[in-house]
């Protein structure tokens, strides 16, 4: 096999091909089933140290423009039957531990581009401060929303990384205390008590 990628940032056992990258990431458009944004394929290859950023990216447009990956809406992206052809027939040529890393990175990620989607957080600068407004949403229709004071960007910054984290726990909190449910307010005392 030809080293002809840049190793900086790869971790032992990482891709130093361009062919294995580009096999990787049609391996990871097939596997998802869904399509994904570019931004999410470069992470999962980045984030274990599997392929160099730059080379990555540069595959990817590579696929992109040789028509083996289209986009579809929303800056998401698929294989086509050239891609799906690759994946298929080299994806054996991958070692398993890389396509496993890159598979369930990729699935993490995915995962929390949802729960951002169905939880928003707005930072808004005020007179005195920032609100930071906290919305749960369920599909069509808004399940819970709150308004919090706080008075500097950083705190702001750490309520939107606190409530992306929690989503659910928080929504179980303020419905169990506003509900009087006993059951409910002791059972969720203990899910706060394992995260602190």
């Amino acid at each position: 096999m030809t080293f002809d990628a840049f190793d900086e940032g790869i971790n032992p056992g990482g891709m130093r091909s361009k062919n294995e990258i580009r096999i990787l990431i049609c391996y990871l458009l097939k596997s998802l089933k869904v399509p994904v944004s570019k931004e999410i394929i470069l992470e999962s290859l980045q984030k274990d140290g599997l392929a160099n950023y730059f080379e990555s990216s540069s595959c990817f447009d590579g696929l992109l423009k040789h028509k083996n990956i289209k986009a579809v809406d929303d800056n998401k992206y698929t294989l086509t039957e050239g891609g799906n052809t690759i994946a298929t027939q080299l994806e054996s040529s991958l070692a398993t531990t890389v396509k496993e890393k890159a598979f369930h990175c990729a699935m993490s990620l995915i995962e929390e581009e949802k729960k951002e989607k169905e939880n928003k957080v707005e930072i808004a600068k005020n007179e005195n401060g920032y609100t930071v407004k906290c919305t749960i949403s369920g599909g069509d229709i808004d399940l819970f929303s709150f308004e919090v004071y706080v008075p500097d960007y950083t705190q702001a910054k750490i309520v939107k990384r606190n409530f992306r984290k929690n989503p659910e726990l928080i929504y179980k909190t303020m419905l169990s205390v506003l509900a009087k449910e006993k059951d409910l307010v002791t059972e969720t005392l203990k899910d706060i008590e394992r995260l602190l």
